[in-house]
C-alpha cells in the first residue's frame, strides 16, 4: 500500500511570467490521447481594440501541438480587403498632397494577414495596379510604398473604367483577395468622368461582389476655376454606397483630404470588435476561453468568464458539435437586471454524477451579488439549460465558487462530495484565511456538511485557491483531496492533503507540505495542483504543484505495511524433559521462526519475557533476552529468520513465555516509510508443556482453605473466630488446603498470629499428590510462611489432593490474659 510523502524532482519547469497558461487533463480523440493546454489571456488585435478570446491547443504526449481549439475566437471586424481607386489625371494638383493623404489614411489601417489588406489602383486615361492586395503585409510597408507613387497623368478621367477594373481585377483571388473578407473600395477623384455612361455597369459589378464603396469628391479644380460642382457631386454620390451621409465625402481641395482621414477611418471600421458592428456590448470577444476547463467523456466543457460583458457563460465542444447556451438560458439564477454586475460565471467548471447516474454540469460565479454562487445544471444538445440546484456564498468578497471539485470517494461512479472554495473568506484579524465548503450527496441534491480550514494562524492563506481530487493516494480504496493555500507563510504557500473514508472526506488534514520546506525562493506554492499521473515511472501517483514562475513536481514515496508471522518448533516448552544443554545446564530448547512480507530494509529487535524482571528464556546467539537482526524483504516474497532460544529452570511455569518483535525501517530519508497507524510491534507467546492445565494451557484452580482451633490439642477441634482463654497453656491450629480444579503451581501458605503465641512445632501432611515434595518454612514477626515444592521444580497441588498443617502454640498468659486475638491466613497461588 502507498501513502504520500513528497519530494521535489529537480529541475523545476519554468515559464515566462508574462505568459498565462492552463493545462487541462488528458482527453481522447480518434487519433489517440492528448493533453489540452490553454492560454485564456491569448489576445488578438482588431484595429485599435485588443480582444482576449483565449485559445487552447491539443498536445500529444511528446509535446507536439496537434489541433487549435478556439471556439470563441472570431474574425476581426477589420478583416478587410481595401482597394483605393486613385485619380491621377492632370487636374489633380498638387500631387504631394494626395501622397500625404494616401500615407495618412494607410497609417490608420491595421494591415496584416489576419486584418486588413490594401491595394492601390491609379487611373487617368488608363488604369494601373500600383500594388495588389497580397503584395504588402504590414502598415509600414504600404506607407513606404505610397511615398513612391508617381502621378499617372492623362487628359481624361475614366472613372467608370477604373471602378470596373477595380471590382473585377483588384478583388480577384489572383491578386490576393480573401474569402470572407469585407470588400471596401475608396474612390478619390477631382472631376466628372469622361465615361459616365459606363458607370451603371461598373457599379453593378461592384454590387454583385458585395463591395462597399466610399467616394471622395475633391473640389479644388472646380473652385480654382470657379465652376459649379453640382453635377460632379451628384456623380460621386451615385458612385458611393447608400446612404450618402455615411459613404460620401467632399473636400475643398487636395490639401483638405487630410482633414477627413480620421472620419474616413472611423466610418470604415465603425464599431470594431462586435459581430454586428453596431452593437454596444460584448458577447464572446472577451470570453477568455480556457480560463477553466473540464474534460468529459464526449468533449470539453469550457468556462467563458468574460462572455456577455463578463457575466460569463459556458461552452461545450464535443463530438456533437459546439453547444453554446445563451445568456437568457441562465436567467432564472442570473436575472437580466444584474447583467452588468460581472458575475464571472464559468470562473470554474466541473461535473458530477448524481444518484440516478445523471450528469450535472457545475459552474461557479464568484462575483454574483459579491458573495458568489455555484449552479448545477443539465445542458441539452440544442443549448437548453435546466438548473437543478444553486449554492450561494455567505460572505461578501469571499470569492465563493472560484474553485469547485467533485469527489467520488468510494469510487463507485457516483459523486459523493462536492467541494466549493471561498479562498478570500476573511478569518480572524480580517486575514484572507479562506475556507472550503463541503456538500454531501443526499438523494439527488447536495447538502451542507461542514467546512475545511487552514491551520489556525493569523495569516493570509487563501486556503482553497486550488482544489484537486487524487485517486487514492494511500491505497485504502478511497479518493483523496488536495487543497492549495498559496499565501501561507508569507506567500511561500502550502498544500494540504485530506484522505477520504467511506463516502466522506476526513475533516482533519493528513499532511501539510510547505513551499518553504522545498525551496525558500518558492512563491505562491499551491496556486494550482494536480495528481493524475506517475511522473517519474516508479509506479506511484505523483503531484504537480504550481507556483509563481515555476511548476514543482513532487514524487510520492512508497509506504509499506509489514506483515509478520511467528511460529515455534516445538509448539510449546517441555518442562519435564530437557532437550539440550546451555551454559553447562540442562535446558528446554526450541526454535522461533520470524517471517516478514513487504518491500523494505528492516531493523528488527526480538525480545523474550519483556515484562519480567528476570527472563525465563534466552536467545542462543547472544545468551541474552534480546537480539537484533537486519532483514531485507522484497515485494511478493516472504523472508524468514530462525531464532533459537533456550529455557532454564524457573520458578514460574504458569504463564506462557512472551516473544515480541519490534522493527523499524532503515533509510527513511529516501526509501519507503511505514503506513501511519500500522503496528511496529508483533507479539506471540509460547506455552509451557507438562503443566496439565487443559487444552488451553491456562490453569484454573479452586483452592479451598479450612482452619481448626484445638484447645486441647485433640482431634476435637472447632471452628471459632476467637479464643478468650485456654485453661491450659497450649493451643493447636490445623489448616486444611484442598484444590478442586486444575493444577496449582507455586502454592504457599501464610499464617499470621498474635505475638502472645509461640510456635512449638510444625508438621505438614500431603495426600494424593503425584510428586515428591519438600517444604520451606520461615517465620518473621508473628508470620509463618510455607512454600511447597517438588524436586527439582515447583510443587504441584493437583486435584483432588489436600494438604494439612498442624501448628501447636504456647500461650503467654501474663501478657494477654482475658484478651482475644485473631488468626488470619493468606494462601497465594
Amino acid at each position: 500500500t502507498w501513502s504520500v510523502v513528497w519530494q521535489p524532482l529537480p529541475p523545476s519547469l519554468c515559464l515566462p511570467p508574462s505568459f498565462s497558461i492552463w493545462v487541462c487533463l488528458p482527453f481522447t480523440q480518434p487519433a489517440g490521447v492528448y493533453w489540452c493546454a490553454c492560454a485564456p489571456l491569448w489576445s488578438q488585435e482588431c484595429g485599435t481594440s485588443v480582444f482576449s478570446t483565449g485559445i487552447c491547443v491539443s498536445v500529444s504526449n511528446d509535446l507536439e501541438p496537434r489541433e487549435t481549439i478556439s471556439p470563441t475566437a472570431q474574425r476581426c471586424a477589420t478583416y478587410m480587403d481595401i482597394v483605393i481607386v486613385l485619380d491621377g489625371s492632370n487636374s489633380i494638383y498638387p500631387w504631394y498632397e494626395v501622397q500625404n493623404f494616401l500615407s495618412n489614411i494607410l497609417s490608420k489601417f491595421h494591415i496584416s494577414p489576419e486584418q486588413m489588406q490594401v491595394g492601390v489602383l491609379q487611373y487617368g486615361e488608363v488604369a494601373v495596379h500600383e500594388w495588389s492586395l497580397r503584395d504588402y503585409q504590414t502598415t509600414q510597408e504600404v506607407v513606404e510604398a505610397a511615398k513612391n507613387i508617381s502621378r499617372q497623368e492623362g487628359r481624361e478621367t475614366r472613372t467608370a473604367y477604373a471602378i470596373h477594373m477595380g471590382c473585377t481585377e483588384a478583388f480577384s483571388p489572383e491578386r490576393g483577395a480573401r474569402e470572407g473578407a469585407t470588400k471596401v473600395m475608396i474612390v478619390v477623384t477631382d472631376g466628372e468622368s469622361h465615361d459616365w455612361e459606363e458607370l451603371p455597369d461598373a457599379l453593378e459589378e461592384c454590387e454583385k461582389r458585395n463591395i462597399t464603396r466610399y467616394a471622395i469628391a475633391v473640389l479644388g479644380h472646380y473652385i480654382r476655376r470657379q465652376q459649379d460642382p453640382e453635377t460632379f457631386i451628384s456623380e460621386i454620390k451615385y458612385i458611393a454606397s447608400d446612404p450618402d451621409d455615411k459613404y460620401f465625402f467632399n473636400v475643398t481641395d487636395e490639401a483638405a483630404l487630410n482633414d477627413i482621414v480620421d472620419a474616413l477611418g472611423d466610418r470604415i471600421f465603425t464599431l470594431e470588435g462586435t459581430l454586428g458592428y453596431n452593437e454596444s456590448s460584448f458577447k464572446f470577444e472577451m470570453s477568455q476561453i480556457g480560463f477553466s476547463t473540464h474534460v468529459l467523456d464526449d468533449g470539453i466543457l469550457f468556462g467563458m468568464v468574460g462572455a456577455y460583458d463578463w457575466d460569463g457563460g459556458v461552452l461545450k465542444e464535443g463530438a456533437k458539435g459546439r453547444i453554446m447556451p445563451t445568456r437568457e438560458a441562465f436567467e432564472s439564477e442570473f436575472p437580466q437586471e444584474l447583467k452588468n454586475h460581472a458575475a464571472y460565471l464559468g470562473y470554474t467548471v466541473s461535473s458530477v454524477i448524481v444518484g440516478d447516474w445523471r450528469r450535472l454540469y457545475v459552474a461557479g460565479a464568484p462575483r454574483f451579488k459579491h458573495k458568489g454562487k455555484v449552479i448545477l445544471f443539465e445542458l441539452s444538445d440544442n443549448g437548453d439549460v435546466n438548473i437543478a440546484q444553486a449554492l450561494n456564498g455567505e460572505q461578501i468578497g469571499s470569492y465563493y465558487g472560484s474553485e469547485v471539485c467533485g469527489l467520488d470517494v468510494d469510487q463507485d461512479g457516483i459523486t459523493d462530495v462536492l467541494l466549493v472554495a471561498a479562498p478570500m473568506y476573511l478569518g480572524p484579524g480580517n486575514k484572507e484565511a479562506g475556507r472550503v465548503y463541503i456538500y454531501s450527496l443526499s438523494g439527488e441534491v447536495f447538502v451542507s456538511n461542514g467546512t475545511l480550514k487552514a491551520e489556525d494562524r493569523f495569516q493570509d492563506a487563501r486556503f482553497g485557491y486550488a482544489l484537486a481530487s487524487a485517486p487514492d493516494l494511500n491505497h485504502d480504496g478511497y479518493t483523496d483531496l488536495l487543497v492549495g493555500a498559496p499565501l501561507e507563510d508569507g506567500h511561500n504557500g502550502a498544500i494540504y492533503v485530506y484522505h477520504g473514508q467511506g463516502i466522506h472526506i476526513i475533516h482533519n488534514y493528513k499532511q501539510r507540505i510547505a513551499g518553504s520546506s522545498l525551496s525558500p525562493s518558492l512563491q505562491y506554492f499551491g496556486r494550482s495542483v494536480s495528481a493524475r499521473l506517475d511522473l517519474d515511472g516508479d509506479g506511484l501517483l505523483d503531484l504537480a504543484v504550481g507556483a509563481q514562475g515555476s511548476a514543482v513536481l513532487l514524487s510520492s514515496r512508497s509506504i509499506v505495511q509489514i506483515n509478520m508471522s511467528l511460529s515455534f518448533q516445538p509448539h510449546s516448552i517441555n518442562v519435564i524433559q530437557k532437550t539440550c544443554q546451555r551454559g553447562g545446564r540442562e535446558s528446554a530448547c526450541l526454535n522461533a521462526t520470524a517471517c516478514f512480507l513487504a518491500l523494505s530494509q528492516l531493523s528488527v529487535v526480538a525480545m523474550l519475557d519483556e515484562r519480567k524482571l528476570t527472563a525465563r528464556a534466552l536467545f542462543d546467539d547472544s545468551n541474552q533476552r534480546q537480539t537484533q537482526l537486519g532483514v531485507r524483504v522484497h515485494t511478493g516474497q516472504t523472508v524468514c529468520h530462525n531464532l533459537p532460544i533456550h529455557v532454564f529452570d524457573t520458578a514460574d511455569y504458569i504463564r506462557p513465555i512472551s516473544f515480541s518483535l519490534r522493527f523499524k525501517i532503515n533509510d527513511t530519508e529516501s526509501g519507503p516509510v511505514l503506513d501511519e497507524g500500522w503496528p511496529t510491534t508483533f507479539k506471540r507467546s509460547v506455552s509451557v508443556w507438562g503443566v496439565y492445565c487443559g487444552e488451553d494451557d491456562v490453569c484454573v484452580t479452586d483452592l479451598v482453605l479450612q482452619l481448626y482451633e484445638c484447645l486441647n490439642v485433640t482431634p476435637l477441634c472447632r471452628q471459632q473466630p476467637y479464643v478468650i482463654r485456654s485453661p491450659r497453656r497450649r493451643l493447636a491450629v490445623e489448616v486444611q488446603l484442598q484444590n478442586r480444579l486444575e493444577n496449582a503451581y507455586n502454592t504457599s501458605l501464610t499464617l499470621h498470629y498474635s505475638r502472645n503465641l509461640h510456635i512449638s512445632s510444625h508438621s505438614i501432611r500431603v495426600r494424593n499428590t503425584h510428586t515428591t515434595h519438600t517444604t520451606q518454612t520461615h517465620t518473621h514477626k508473628n508470620t509463618l510462611h510455607t512454600d511447597l515444592q517438588h524436586e527439582p521444580d515447583n510443587f504441584i497441588l493437583s486435584p483432588p489432593p489436600s494438604l494439612s498443617s498442624s501448628l501447636p502454640f504456647d500461650v503467654s498468659i501474663p501478657i494477654f490474659l482475658s484478651l482475644s486475638f485473631p488468626l488470619s491466613r493468606r494462601i497465594p497461588s
